[in-house]
């Protein structure tokens, strides 16, 4: 009897980071069920499923959710990279489409961790879970840092259950999406160089191998936590950042003598 194909279920996994992840997973022979808005513009690999739905649509979300472990069965990993873009209501919607649906996906899953015991689940917030990133909306805002309780929580009442729960948290990425924009604009792509400590930006690539990281054996005991995948950005200090991009070389300017 052959054995079965791992399955990594991908929330919000047709563009940028998420189309990242299933290919990541996909690569490594892994069956892929993909949430998504609307279905990939490339063609897909012969070990992922797609499925059109509107996660605010709660009756939609629970049998894709069903129909995905019986074509599958249990997907031992799950990622949740979604985030509200539709019409409406922007509050209820980020907090419909980032909270309801994980909280719900997850605990549909629960009976089949009871009886399976083990997996892996990560969500991917942002820094504006703890920051106030002024071009994102208050619900966006509200959302993010409620996900990072949320994973904690997940952490410790899924844990007995062999379930880990971490959180992602990437800085400025280059995705498909955006791509020529940062290459094009020079001094943007220069201010990113200059302010970061690893000295560049950071790829949607390179976010996928640290879920994939998480989500294997080599992060057996890692549960509960926040890795931040910024290239060292996060770790400076405002004042500093502002004197990166005055110009200053130093983050401690001398004081003119008297």
């Amino acid at each position: 009897m052959s054995r079965r194909l791992p399955h990594t279920l991908v929330v919000g996994g047709t563009r940028g980071i998420g189309r990242a992840v299933v290919r990541h997973f996909a690569a490594a022979g892994h069956r892929v069920s993909v949430i998504g808005r609307r279905q990939p513009a490339e063609r897909p690999r012969a070990n992922v499923c797609h499925y059109s739905v509107e996660l605010t649509d709660a009756l939609l979300r629970e049998e894709t959710v069903k129909e995905l472990v019986r074509q599958d069965g249990p997907p031992e990993n799950v990622v949740f990279l979604q985030r509200f873009r539709g019409q409406g209501d922007g509050w209820q919607g980020e907090l419909e489409v980032s909270l309801t649906a994980t909280r719900e996906i997850i605990e549909s899953l629960r009976s089949h961790y009871e009886r399976r015991r083990g997996g892996a689940i990560v969500i991917v917030t942002s820094n504006a879970s703890h920051l106030v990133a002024e071009e994102q909306s208050v619900g966006y805002h509200a959302a993010k840092a409620a996900l990072r309780q949320m994973a904690r929580y997940y952490a410790v009442t899924l844990g007995p259950l062999g379930v880990r729960v971490n959180c992602v948290t990437p800085g400025a990425v280059l995705k498909e999406e955006s791509r020529e924009f940062y290459l094009r604009n020079k001094p943007l792509q220069r201010l990113f160089r200059e302010v970061t400590p690893l000295g560049r930006m950071g790829t949607a690539e390179e976010i996928a191998e640290v879920i994939a990281f998480l989500c294997s054996a080599k992060a057996s005991f890692v549960t509960g936590q926040d890795i931040a995948a910024d290239g060292g950005l996060s770790l400076l200090w405002q004042e500093s950042l502002a004197r990166k991009a005055a110009g200053f070389k130093h983050a401690l300017v001398s004081r003119p003598k008297t």
